[in-house]
């Protein structure tokens, strides 16, 4: 396909999808340095053997999994024309994303609570990669809040309707890579000790 054939609007709509997919990219390789220097680092002789990830993290990956299928049913409701579920589906999947959050943070307070710290002398190479690898996550977790709000408030501006989807499709793509890119993160945490 030739990516200069089509109208202004679909030139600018690919435009907007490839840089999307540009960014996207940046975050793959910023995770997969972390992720490759965690894995270098399990051969140091302070590595912790024995840490178990709290169970709440295991919580907060089905919670961002609801959220994911809340809003690929909200955009199902929008190209229908069932504005009502829409609403309602984009406001829960909101309000996951931000119980995710809660999870995430309550995880961390269980690991401190168990004794192991993040930073500082007390903590360990392990729990500092773990809490870079998360809060890291976060940061992106909170554009994606960011983008949430903005895929909310366009909807109540009824920006979106079938045949006019671009602004959502942007906005949920980058939702379900942040979503996938946790769901990434706790299988490498969980099963590559």
């Amino acid at each position: 396909m030739d990516l200069t054939q089509g109208t202004d609007e679909k030139k600018h709509g690919r435009a907007k999808k490839m840089m999307l997919w540009f960014g996207i990219i940046s975050m793959v390789m910023t995770f997969a340095g972390l992720t490759s220097a965690y894995v270098v680092s399990k051969n140091r002789p302070d590595w912790l053997n024995d840490f178990e990830l709290p169970v709440s993290f295991l919580w907060s990956t089905l919670v961002i999994i609801a959220s994911s299928i809340t809003l690929a049913l909200s955009k199902r409701n929008i190209k229908t024309g069932n504005r009502k579920n829409a609403t309602a589906l984009m406001l829960g999947t909101l309000i996951l994303a931000v119980l995710f959050v809660v999870f995430q943070f309550y995880s961390f307070s269980e690991i401190i609570n168990e004794g192991y710290y993040f930073t500082g002398s007390e903590s360990s190479i392990t729990t500092s990669f773990i809490y870079v690898l998360v809060l890291v996550h976060l940061a992106h977790l909170a554009i994606g809040i960011i983008v949430l709000l903005v895929l909310i408030y366009n909807h109540f501006k009824q920006a979106y309707r079938p045949g006019q989807m671009l602004g959502f499709e942007l906005g949920a793509t980058f939702w379900h890579f942040v979503d996938f890119l946790w769901l990434y993160l706790i299988f490498f945490l969980y099963f590559f000790r």
